[in-house]
């Protein structure tokens, strides 16, 4: 992974961390699985805070054998067809979005959950609650993107059409958000670190917080999602990567002041103050509690309402899920 360089004794601590981490539990399990199929792992990046723990977790997949770690950036709207063609291995995702693909017959496999919850919905003056949005007009960056599909799946779930009801406009969010503050728009669609700047500076006010909110704080906001060739061909790395981002997810749970000062290390952010509240704030250990299939079939049963995919939520979770690994790794990564 492009790094900074980072003074030798953070990057100790961030061993030390690590191999914490590694040791606790899993000992049997890796020895057990045999060595990775490949040594390559290509995983991507956005700009969200929430996706830490892959972000953090080179050291203990480098525990797991992986010699070639790449991080490549992308944009939200662009992940699952990355992760389709073949040209990253495994990904992060905020699960609606994929789903949407899943329909359109991209072929990756959706392998466990991370973390719950993420995404803010703030409101002007005209809007107190969600179906205060019939008629109104909401920001997004664009159509079937990351903030647009959850956006579509909050207004369907309170009975209204996102595809007539709500006037969406694509705008750039440094934009979207000077218009929400002069009044132009009635709602926006936040993650982090966004959301917790737009609640720091008093703009408008939360009228959905999926991390606390039923029923958003009950499902997975980010799944771990592989292409299906590379998970058919390096089942053994497959689950060596899952358990090395679990592992991290572990980290941002219980030591959110360690994993944060860990990404200004590595150069993928400039505030651990900001970085940490968003780990203090977006539930990190429900991965060994939640069923990510739920997850896959209430997300599908919103979009399916919305009209943005055909697919049952039966046919996309028998097409695309399989929870072998993360079943293992519930018994040997026991918290």
């Amino acid at each position: 992974m492009q790094t900074k360089s980072p003074t030798r004794r953070r990057v100790l601590a961030g061993l030390s961390s690590a191999g914490a981490l590694g040791l606790a539990g899993a000992g049997e399990g890796l020895a057990q699985d045999g060595p990775p199929e490949t040594t390559r792992l290509r995983l991507m990046r956005s700009p969200s805070i929430c996706w830490t723990p892959q972000y953090i977790a080179e050291q203990m997949l480098r525990m797991e054998g992986f010699t070639e770690i790449s991080l490549s950036e992308t944009d939200s709207r662009i992940v699952s067809m990355r992760l389709a063609s073949g040209e990253v291995d495994m990904s992060m995702q905020f699960v609606g979005p994929n789903i949407i693909r899943v329909d359109a017959g991209d072929p990756v496999v959706f392998l466990g959950g991370i973390h719950v919850g993420c995404f803010e919905v703030f409101g002007g003056e005209r809007v107190k609650r969600i179906s205060d949005l019939k008629g109104k007009t909401a920001a997004i960056n664009g159509f079937d993107a990351a903030d647009h599909v959850f956006f579509a799946s909050i207004v369907a779930n309170v009975g209204l059409d996102p595809r007539k009801d709500i006037n969406w406009q694509v705008v750039p969010i440094d934009q979207a958000l000077k218009q929400f503050g002069e009044g132009k728009l009635d709602a926006i669609i936040t993650f982090p670190p966004l959301a917790q700047q737009v609640r720091a500076q008093g703009i408008g006010k939360v009228i959905i917080n999926s991390s606390v909110d039923r029923p958003w704080s009950q499902y997975y906001c980010c799944l771990l999602t592989a292409n299906r060739e590379f998970m058919r061909k390096h089942p053994i790395a497959t689950k060596r990567a899952l358990r090395a981002i679990l592992k991290a997810t572990d980290l941002c749970a219980t030591d959110p002041t360690a994993a944060a000062q860990r990404m200004v290390d590595i150069g993928l952010a400039p505030r651990p103050d900001l970085v940490r509240q968003t780990l203090r704030e977006v539930p990190y250990n429900k991965w060994r509690e939640y069923d990510p299939e739920d997850s896959l079939r209430f997300y599908a049963l919103r979009l399916r309402e919305a009209g943005m995919i055909k697919s049952s939520p039966n046919k996309i979770i028998a097409d695309s899920a399989d929870w072998r690994f993360l079943n293992e790794l519930k018994r040997e990564l026991k918290g």
